[in-house]
């Protein structure tokens, strides 16, 4: 034994790692509220700004859309960052960004102003606090429990639908949609001085008290970008991305709206979309929890099923208003809604470690960028020349079905 290491400092360094890898997935979960409650908050505010401007719906919803395509396209910029310059610098650049596009968005009159900050800016600044730069944090600390983690981290778009978007309601109920914004974003930039002064050196793995478990889980396999490009595992998790994101932001940008639009007030609706915040919990430690039962496989296969029974709630709605099924809709298509990102994205971290592993699912990330933005901007587009949510209902099946195809044919999802 070193003789600068005592037998009492042996036996209290696996407890010590673990107390600091809680404090990482506790700050990556806050972080991860932030980022997705702040982005998601436009499906609140989608109807105030169009009403305030007369915009057609397709207009105001390209500003959800540009937010996501940001976010997608930047994700490889922002795992190469993080691999670089760490995490202090790519999560203080993200709320930066955030405080201040939220901050020009209260002042916008023209939809270009919406669609440079709520748009690119916010769809950047969740970039750099979201999935990619807390999926690479945690993977350095929680080696074969990385599922559970991730079921944990992802969580957090439940919470920060639950606790943002019922928020953003009454804020504009009360002081009007400019001040929420400016509510929102004074309220990041304050965060920023906090963040700034943690003690990053610990946090990001690199005190010499800790044992890393990356060291020994994550063994570099010498993966480059082109090399992971030319491998059929990287665009079955492109496309399952991609297609799944257009079937989920078709319809969470509108699901507000749709609420209101079938009977529902507009704070009922809000809050109800909000809590499947509290769905989406269950929903992603259920779904992890099958993993380690069933398997990955029949786990994401069944996630799926259960979002297409409440795709199908959700169109007997605008028939049926009552609470019955809105409370099933919620239930189904909010626990389901993000439950298999963890599973896919451990599966990603597991085939591609490495040292680039934030550059190669930085890059798989704009597969859920691009599909997102298309999602929401064509749902747009849909509503408008059709003046029915029915075809987008259909849409939005059409490419739940096409999300799940990977994993009944691709041989590496398949295993």
């Amino acid at each position: 034994m070193d003789q600068t290491t005592s037998p009492n400092d042996t036996l209290t360094a696996p407890a010590k790692q673990s107390r600091v890898a809680l404090n990482v997935l506790a700050l990556c979960f806050v972080l991860s509220v932030l980022g997705r409650g702040l982005s998601d908050s436009f499906t609140v505010f989608l109807k105030p700004i169009s009403e305030n401007f007369g915009w057609d719906r397709a207009s105001v919803v390209s500003v959800y859309s540009l937010t996501w395509l940001a976010s997608g396209l930047t994700s490889p910029l922002v795992g190469r960052l993080f691999d670089r310059s760490g995490p202090r610098v790519v999560y203080a650049l993200g709320l930066a960004l955030l405080g201040c596009a939220f901050l020009i968005a209260s002042r916008a009159h023209q939809l270009w102003q919406f669609q440079l900050s709520v748009g690119l800016c916010v769809g950047f600044g969740t970039a750099l606090i979201g999935n990619v730069s807390n999926s690479i944090l945690l993977g350095r600390w929680f080696g074969p429990r990385l599922p559970t983690a991730m079921a944990v981290m992802y969580s957090a778009t439940g919470a920060g639908l639950l606790v943002l978007l019922p928020l953003s309601q009454v804020l504009i109920d009360r002081i009007g949609w400019r001040e929420a914004y400016q509510v929102f974003g004074i309220a990041a930039l304050c965060l920023l001085v906090p963040l700034v002064f943690l003690p990053w050196r610990l946090l990001a793995g690199g005190s010499p008290h800790i044992v890393k478990k990356v060291e020994t889980g994550l063994i570099d396999e010498g993966w480059t970008l082109l090399a992971a490009m030319r491998h059929h595992a990287f665009w079955a998790l492109f496309s399952t991305f991609f297609f799944t994101a257009i079937a989920m932001y078709a319809l969470t940008a509108q699901i507000v709206a749709y609420l209101i639009d079938v009977g529902f007030p507009p704070l009922q609706a809000a809050t109800a979309w909000g809590f499947s915040g509290v769905a989406l919990f269950v929903g992603m430690l259920g779904v992890s929890t099958l993993d380690g039962i069933i398997g990955r496989r029949p786990s994401v296969l069944f996630s799926y099923g259960v979002s297409i029974a409440g795709i199908i709630l959700l169109w007997l709605l605008q028939w049926y208003p009552n609470y019955w099924l809105l409370t099933g809709f919620v239930i189904c298509f909010g626990s389901m809604i993000g439950s298999r990102g963890p599973l896919i994205t451990a599966t990603a971290l597991k085939i591609f470690r490495g040292e680039r592993v934030g550059t190669i699912y930085g890059t798989i990330m704009i597969g859920s960028g691009l599909g997102s933005a298309l999602g929401s901007w064509g749902g747009g587009l849909i509503h408008d020349w059709t003046h029915s949510y029915n075809p987008l209902i259909a849409f939005a099946l059409v490419n739940v079905v096409l999300g799940l195809i990977p994993f009944l044919v691709v041989p590496a999802l398949r295993r």
